[in-house]
């Protein structure tokens, strides 16, 4: 687990960061589900990085403007027995100072009224529009209010801007305890994919191979799922974002498994394997798989320093459309089909995404024209794929799809950490090779 010390350090960062706007940062709310239960609680991603706190409805302020000890103030719901045989245990006021670090600590329903005196003498207040309703007529309120007094007392925020930017900077790159945390999640996650190969057979149902990792997930003492489980056999393998999984599994078809666990504090694994449901690729699977496992070993070999993730993408891209052309399905120049975009039937996503306390996790990927870097301490994932079937139309001037290679959908996903060195593969435990999933 992340200690105390890593999240103090993480506030002392973002004030730093703020200089002298004051930041208010929510916690997430309890989403209803039926008329009288609420879904699993989900922590705000940014207010757990800085508070470590896993209760709704709590509201963070970060007030550099304010002097040492009272610049970290946080609002929680109160201990009341009445609500806790209910609902669990809350840690309170008192718990917010002594187990949080909050500097100052008061029940929430005081937010309101003190909120006011917390933000006088910010140069301005970050806050995002849009995303907490219960607690943005309260933050606009205050600042129209100082406005409204300006004229008297020459004093008011100047400014309202969101403090995503300034998180999410410290958010993507990731601390030794983080990776450490990511290690766990990804060996959980790999070890679940494993189980879930050795124990696939023709004649099972998709969701019987979902049962087994999910209870692998939990077995192992994560949270459960990082995200909707993916377990597509055959064509289901050409939907990207299928989670019926309720078909059978057939002799010759290929498996996709798309899952990864969260762990209790919110650290996330996101693994795809591919692999023959009888132990036995066909002759355009082990084409087709080849050229993805190709793909992928290229475009994880590219994340080091100074690359960026466009660059991982379109050395992933190269490889996929020069197999596509040796296989027929395309026909061209490479650089042709690569501008134009005509391979996109068959390959139509991005290569990876960030990786952290949300699976597609915070971070720009461009500032303005100018890629970001990869730097040491970033982790994403590289997920090359192919799908051919025809839910997508040939382009005009490429090959017909024959029915021999229709219905399968290939894609290898690994979490990769850049170093400073050779690209750390966090999911190596999931094997990949033609040989070891051929046992």
């Amino acid at each position: 687990m992340i200690d105390s010390n890593t999240y103090s350090e993480r506030r002392n960062c973002f004030l730093e960061k703020l200089t002298g706007t004051a930041a208010v940062i929510p916690a997430a709310s309890l989403v209803p589900h039926h008329a009288d239960c609420d879904y699993p609680f989900r922590q705000n991603s940014d207010f757990w990085y800085l508070t470590g706190l896993d209760e709704p409805d709590a509201v963070a302020l970060f007030l550099p403007h304010r002097p040492l000890g009272e610049q970290f103030i946080l609002f929680v719901l109160p201990k009341e027995p009445g609500a806790e045989v209910w609902n669990g245990f809350r840690w309170g006021v008192e718990g917010a100072v002594e187990r949080f670090g909050a500097d100052i600590a008061h029940p929430l329903g005081e937010f309101q009224s003190k909120l006011g005196d917390y933000l006088k003498g910010a140069e301005g207040i970050a806050f995002r529009i849009g995303k907490h309703p219960k607690i943005e007529p309260i933050v606009l309120q205050v600042w129209t209010e100082q406005l409204d007094q300006a004229q008297r007392n020459g004093y008011s925020s100047k400014f309202l801007v969101p403090p995503c930017p300034l998180i999410h900077q410290l958010r993507i790159l990731k601390q030794p305890q983080e990776l450490e945390r990511m290690r766990e999640t990804a060996q959980i996650s790999a070890e679940a994919h494993e189980l879930a190969r050795q124990h696939t057979r023709p004649g099972m149902n998709e969701r019987q191979v979902q049962a087994i990792i999910e209870q692998y997930f939990l077995e192992k003492g994560a949270r459960g799922p990082a995200y909707g489980s993916i377990v597509a056999g055959g064509d289901n393998a050409c939907v990207l974002h299928y989670t019926s999984n309720n078909a059978p599994l057939l002799d010759g078809d290929l498996l996709l498994i798309d899952a990864g666990c969260s762990l209790v504090d919110y650290y996330n694994g996101d693994i795809t394997r591919t692999f023959p449901i009888n132990g036995r690729f066909t002759g355009e699977q082990k084409a087709l798989y080849e050229v993805v496992l190709e793909a992928q070993q290229s475009a994880i070999d590219s994340v080091v320093p100074g690359q960026n993730a466009e660059s991982v993408h379109l050395t992933a891209v190269r490889v996929l459309v020069e197999g596509l052309l040796d296989l027929g399905l395309l026909k061209g120049s490479v650089d042709s089909l690569i501008a134009q975009g005509a391979y996109r039937h068959l390959y139509m996503h991005r290569t990876g995404h960030w990786l952290g306390l949300d699976v597609h996790d915070v971070g720009a990927y461009r500032l303005g024209e100018y890629p970001v870097e990869l730097e040491s301490g970033m982790v994403l994932t590289v997920e090359p794929g192919i799908y051919v079937s025809d839910r997508l139309p040939v382009p005009i001037g490429q090959p017909e799809i024959a029915d021999r290679w229709k219905g399968i959908g290939i894609r290898i996903e690994d979490d990769v950490v850049v170093s400073g060195g050779t690209p750390e593969i966090l999911t190596a435990g999931a094997v990949k090779s033609v040989e070891e999933l051929q046992r």
